[in-house]
């Protein structure tokens, strides 16, 4: 049947005409996003992850960038706690050459106080956009963002890495002890073999003695006095003296006196004489000192009371670095072991200001690399296959021109009817 009020044929061509006109709208879309979900209407569950998946893209590198900021603040750190450290140890280095009896230690001592005001101008200046690890204003850690986590539910849980502050400050006043002015002779804090005190026990080649410490209190005074010691700078031809003194506080004991005299005293021995010449032992409250060096040896244990204790040993941060003084025979003796306690807490601070720079930097790469793996599982979500698309492309621009002449062709069929007019 024929009718020119329905034409059924121009209707399926248009519909048609209009199903591939809309194909190639969406195809010449994609061309110019470069993006198969543009938008929610195109596919409103791929839409809405990639959308999340950008913000946490975003979040990164925001974290990136807090990260950066952090290793190059704990760097700052760690150069200047490696450098304070080298400034120690050239520190120690006057102190031992302080433990001859035949140098001017008052110029060891101008050269010991320089190196101690440039540590001081190191550590102030150990900070990075004005935040310093160093310099005992704070014991609080610095948290470091380090990473966003997204639960399955969607909640999101932030990480931060913990840098703890490190203090190598000098602010702290040590000072030095006073022995005591009244004697005690009868043995009650301090004995040397048979003699209580102030008296010279020669202890010959081979031989030894102990020094025990029988009772402490506040202010009791210490001293042990080495007399003809062998010295190792001078091929053993020479022989020197040391005094070493320790003054106890509230919250010493016997075996904490003992251990600090072991510590002047080894510690003088190690720096000035030949391996195997004398050897110091302890165990608890009693020091046993052996004599091999083939030359006798005079050892001499005072006490007194009524002292008071220094507090170079405690100080917090460097602060016992104000203490050391090598002008003297005794200070020479304790800034030895001072000194060591010092070199310690630099290194100390350095080698945790390194692992902490270290797991910034790890955790920055993987930062970086996370970032690139969102962007890419984005990019396989919404972005358009360009080579599908061309082709797409050439197939629709095809069927639009078929459909176009289809549609004419329908048109034109209710012009045929006139010829059954004529």
């Amino acid at each position: 049947m024929s009718s020119i009020l329905t034409n059924n044929s121009a209707m399926v061509a248009l519909q048609t005409l209009k199903s591939i006109n809309k194909n190639l709208a969406t195809t010449q879309g994609e061309i110019s996003t470069g993006k198969s979900v543009a938008t929610a209407k195109d596919n409103s569950a791929v839409w809405a992850i990639s959308k999340v998946m950008e913000s946490d893209v975003k979040g990164f590198k925001a974290i990136s960038e807090g990260l950066s900021l952090g290793e190059s603040t704990v760097a700052v750190a760690r150069n200047a706690s490696e450098t304070v450290t080298d400034l120690l140890t050239d520190i120690k280095g006057k102190i031992v050459a302080a433990q001859e009896s035949n140098v001017d230690r008052d110029k060891l001592q101008t050269d010991i106080v320089a190196l101690r005001d440039q540590i001081v101008s190191v550590v102030g200046a150990a900070q990075f956009n004005g935040l310093n690890l160093i310099d005992g204003s704070s014991t609080d850690a610095v948290e470091v963002l380090s990473s966003l986590d997204r639960a399955p539910d969607g909640t999101v849980s932030e990480k931060s890495i913990s840098v703890d502050r490190q203090d190598l400050s000098l602010t702290t006043t040590a000072s030095t002890a006073t022995f005591g002015p009244t004697d005690v002779d009868d043995g009650s804090l301090a004995t040397n073999g048979a003699t209580n005190d102030d008296t010279a026990v020669t202890v010959a080649s081979a031989g030894n003695t102990a020094i025990t410490i029988e009772s402490v209190s506040e202010g009791a005074s210490y001293r042990i006095v080495l007399e003809d010691v062998q010295l190792e700078s001078s091929g053993g031809t020479a022989v020197g003296s040391r005094t070493f003194e320790y003054v106890a506080g509230t919250d010493d004991s016997a075996e904490s006196v003992s251990q600090n005299l072991f510590s002047q005293v080894s510690a003088y021995l190690d720096a000035s004489t030949a391996s195997g010449d004398y050897s110091l032992a302890r165990s608890g409250n009693a020091l046993t000192l052996t004599n091999a060096s083939g030359e006798n040896l005079d050892v001499t244990v005072k006490t007194s009371s009524g002292g008071t204790p220094g507090t170079a040993a405690n100080g917090a941060g460097l602060g016992a670095l104000g203490a050391i003084d090598v002008s003297s025979e005794v200070g020479a003796g304790q800034a030895l072991t001072a000194i060591e306690g010092l070199i310690s807490t630099s290194i100390d601070a350095a080698a945790a200001f390194g692992s902490a720079e270290g797991r910034l930097e790890t955790q920055s790469e993987f930062i970086s690399k996370l970032t690139d793996s969102l962007k890419s599982g984005i990019g396989s979500l919404v972005d358009a296959d360009m080579e599908e698309v061309s082709a797409r492309l050439q197939a629709l621009q095809t069927q639009q021109q078929l459909g176009v002449q289809s549609l004419s062709i329908a048109n034109q069929a209710p012009q045929t009817i006139l010829s059954l007019f004529r």
